[in-house]
């Protein structure tokens, strides 16, 4: 008898540990509940390296999350629906761009404030937006004129003053 009461104690552990992830995991992710929250939209010409629940930051202080990613079949333009915290009222002139954490961390999205007096309202649209730089096309660029500026320095032709 007292094998089957550990049994059932430790299976109700394990149960409740699964429920506290996934209550974990939904919030944070941005499947949890919206209380506290309003929602503000962006569109951006590229969202690499963002997905649903992708942090939003404020002076690197996490103040929301994105709820809804999709393609605009008119603009072509990636649409995003941002959940802000309640207390955080940005400027109907804030920028918003997709920033990186370094060369080897993720993408977030980093809400630069305006300085307007009239707030955006809840559904309203951020309309000064940047969206994500390709780490890889800018390598190139940087590899392909540090190769032009090679070529131009040691080819004696290319330069005039040389006789």
């Amino acid at each position: 008898m007292a094998e089957n009461v550990s049994e059932v104690l430790a299976g109700a552990a394990v149960l409740a540990a699964a429920v506290g992830f996934v209550i974990y995991a939904g919030q944070g992710t941005g499947f949890g509940g919206d209380v506290g929250r309003y929602p503000l939209k962006a569109s951006f010409r590229s969202v690499e390296g963002i997905t649903v629940g992708s942090d939003v930051k404020l002076a690197g202080v996490k103040v929301g999350s994105i709820t809804d990613l999709q393609l605009n079949p008119q603009t072509y333009f990636a649409d995003a629906e941002i959940s802000m915290l309640d207390g955080v009222l940005l400027p109907d002139d804030s920028a918003i761009l997709i920033s990186s954490e370094g060369l080897l961390g993720g993408n977030f999205i980093e809400v630069i404030p305006g300085g307007s007096p009239i707030n955006l309202e809840p559904g309203q649209e951020i309309e000064d937006t940047q969206g994500a730089v390709s780490l890889i096309s800018l390598l190139i660029k940087f590899v392909g004129n540090g190769a032009k500026d090679a070529v131009t320095t040691t080819d004696p032709a290319a330069d005039p003053a040389q006789p």
